[in-house]
């Protein structure tokens, strides 16, 4: 029988795929669940057992939560990456990881086909398809959801049909966990003015009491939390664990998707928003003028070819080797207040700290350079505007003149 490997989730539109490619097309079904930080031990046994009420025989979950953070989320955090200043990429750059995990293990097993439940209405079938283009160019792509054109009517009463009973018509939304944060989509995220009703959120609320917490960051990378040293990945879900209990990291991203329609999406992401805004804080002390400003360049260039599925474009590690070179000096202490449904960034404590440095104390007193020195600093300064400005009066006076001949000429003629 020939191979196809089947990027499974366990939801309703791959439970639809596993059926569908085993019974209608005649393939070996291969299920591959890729655990990028959002499947505990239990429920990475519930899709070994959904795989195995699917009928399917050989299931696999792939582990990428380490090579996510090192390839992935790291340059998110080094260059502050937010889409439309508000979505860190929780699931567009998970997607772009669990696709290249599939297409290695497709070739590994010698697949003859890849297939994912992806519709054609979302951005997930262009992140998918690019990376097995790319990688496995030789490998079909199967979609069974989007070459048919299904309603989640007509997948339900397939998956009937051959046995498959479930309540999938009570899964109102759909829920996308992983490390770097939650989407959460459903019949408001359709909408343009509704919000998601709090129990749509997945973190309940429990926390009302203020709570003053510190970040330590390395190189840019954050290692350390309230005095504890930790590794990247442990920090990130505890302090995850620890804002979103006061509801921190909740939003509702309007975006601009891949296939050229707008695309509107609830996340819940309070580890990355903290991170970013913290790490942001950092840099804003650590670095140059010109290193900030390149950096905001490079880091919206980055989400945005991530955002898209363009990872693999050598560019990107261009731009990965010039972010992590930024961060030779983003080491410190970044002290963070914590608040019923926001936080605040208090202040930092870093030895790359520009603000204490020995030139003078802004609005205060200066150490480098005299009250003369400013004077014809700031004469030569004003020199190109005073240049410009002097050129347009001598345009309005050539004006002025060639106006009065104009003049003089139509009073000759009459």
């Amino acid at each position: 029988m020939k191979k196809v490997v089947l990027a499974f989730s366990g939801g309703l539109d791959t439970s639809y795929c596993a059926i569908y490619l085993a019974k209608n097309l005649g393939y070996e079904v291969h299920s591959v669940a890729v655990n990028a930080g959002g499947f505990d031990a239990e429920e990475v046994d519930d899709l070994a057992t959904k795989a195995v009420e699917l009928g399917i025989k050989y299931h696999l979950c792939l582990n990428i939560e380490q090579k996510f953070y090192n390839h992935g989320i790291r340059y998110l955090l080094f260059g502050n990456v937010l889409k439309n200043q508000t979505y860190p990429l929780s699931v567009s750059a998970e997607r772009v990881f669990q696709a290249i995990a599939i297409a290695e293990y497709a070739k590994n097993i010698g697949a003859d086909a890849i297939a994912h439940g992806s519709t054609g209405a979302g951005n997930d079938q262009v992140r998918f398809d690019l990376v097995f283009q790319i990688m496995a160019p030789e490998i079909e792509i199967i979609t069974p959801i989007r070459d048919q054109r299904l309603s989640r009517e007509e997948e339900v009463d397939f998956l009937k049909e051959h046995g498959i009973e479930k309540s999938w018509e009570h899964a109102k939304y759909s829920i996308n966990k992983g490390l770097w944060g939650t989407s959460i989509g459903g019949a408001e995220t359709l909408t343009s003015h509704l919000s998601l009703p709090e129990f749509a959120w997945p973190s309940p609320i429990t926390k009302t009491e203020t709570n003053r917490i510190e970040i330590e960051f390395e190189q840019g990378e954050p290692v350390g939390l309230n005095g504890e040293r930790m590794d990247p990945i442990d920090l990130i879900k505890e302090l995850d664990t620890m804002a979103s209990s006061y509801g921190i990291g909740r939003n509702h991203h309007v975006g601009d998707t891949i296939i050229g329609i707008k695309g509107r999406v609830g996340f819940e992401a309070a580890a990355p928003m903290v991170l970013i805004e913290s790490h942001r804080t950092l840099e804003k002390h650590c670095l140059s003028k010109w290193q900030l400003y390149w950096k905001d360049q490079m880091g919206e260039w980055y989400g945005m070819m991530m955002h898209e599925g363009q990872y693999l474009d050598p560019l990107m590690r261009d731009i990965e080797q010039f972010l992590s070179s930024t961060q030779k000096r983003v080491s410190g202490k970044v002290f963070v207040r914590l608040h019923p449904g926001y936080f605040d960034v208090q202040g930092i404590e870093s030895p790359f700290d520009l603000l204490q440095s020995e030139a003078g104390q802004y609005g205060e007193m200066n150490q480098r350079w005299t009250a003369e020195e400013v004077k014809g600093f700031t004469k030569i300064l004003s020199n190109s505007t005073h240049t410009y400005d002097s050129m347009e009066k001598v345009n309005k006076k050539a004006q002025k003149s060639d106006s009065n001949l104009s003049d003089a000429n139509d009073e000759g003629r009459a």
